[in-house]
């Protein structure tokens, strides 16, 4: 398997400029039916305006170069190491299932247009990685779904109860399960290759052409929400919520809204995070 080119391989039977019009009709569905959710949901409209309001309401004026400080450590941490999420599992989850994707479609597309026939020879370094980065997504994606998901590790419901909102993360595994399937079998010569192939197809075409039924587009907003959220922490608005008392402050500590608490520890403890709850 991680030797195997399946692109080149089908195109004894199916020539390359089909499977290269195809990726570039994927590319636009993206393109497009990102535009159309920012454009139906109104969320880039919601997203500026609030954050001039944030602005507006904040005790100072973040400059460029500090917005742009702020991007790169946003970056950093929630976007290539996901630090927002404070499980664990799900992190690394989520990582698996992000790096895996990112490796997936990259040596996807190489491969398709680089290499598209068995004459090119392709390195055994994108096949690797193609097999690897559609594992990746395996491992994480069904990790996530079986045991980690909210409404089945919390609630108690099956983990084969589907909704609209699953959407994207079935059609993500679909296409990485049945593309592994179809390289397997196709090396192999076995006659279930096509079967998977087309399996694999409905998958990758739903992925990028269900865009604005799924959560594909989150992955481009999530980002910007929270380079958002950092600058209103920076600026002082804080997203309209109320800023956090100084219990130092014998003003502060000493009034009625602070009176149960001004003895308390400044350290709370974790409160709800100190029992998973499984309570159903």
């Amino acid at each position: 398997m991680f030797v195997s080119n399946p692109f080149a391989e089908l195109s004894a039977t199916i020539p390359p400029g089909v499977m290269q019009t195809y990726v570039i009709i994927m590319i636009l569905l993206v393109v497009g039916g990102t535009l159309f959710d920012v454009v139906h949901k109104k969320s880039a409209e919601y997203f500026f305006a609030n954050w001039r309001k944030a602005q507006d309401k904040g005790d100072r004026q973040v400059s460029g170069g500090e917005v742009a400080s702020l991007a790169i450590k946003t970056a950093a941490s929630e976007v290539l190491t996901s630090s927002e999420f404070c499980n664990p599992h799900r992190r690394i989850a989520h990582l698996l299932g992000m790096y895996g994707f990112v490796i997936y479609l990259i040596s996807t597309i190489v491969m398709v247009f680089g290499y598209p026939t068995m004459v090119d020879g392709t390195p055994g370094f994108w096949t690797f990685l193609w097999t690897l980065g559609a594992l990746m997504v395996c491992v994480g994606g069904y990790w996530f779904w079986f045991f980690i998901r909210a409404d089945v590790s919390a609630e108690g419901q099956s983990p084969f109860r589907l909704i609209r909102a699953d959407l994207f993360i079935l059609s993500l595994l679909g296409s990485a399960t049945f593309g592994l399937l179809w390289q397997l079998t196709q090396a192999t010569g076995s006659s279930w290759a096509w079967i998977f192939l087309v399996l694999y197809l409905i998958a990758s075409t739903v992925l990028f052409a269900g865009i604005p039924w799924s959560k594909f587009s989150h992955m481009f907003f999530k980002p910007a929400a929270a380079l958002q959220k950092r600058v209103a922490v920076a600026d002082g608005s804080l997203d309209n919520l109320p800023k956090p008392a100084d219990r130092t402050d014998p003003a502060v500590r000493d009034s009625h809204s602070m009176e149960l608490l001004k003895d308390a520890p400044m350290n709370m403890g974790l409160g709800i995070k100190r029992e998973q709850p499984n309570h159903y």
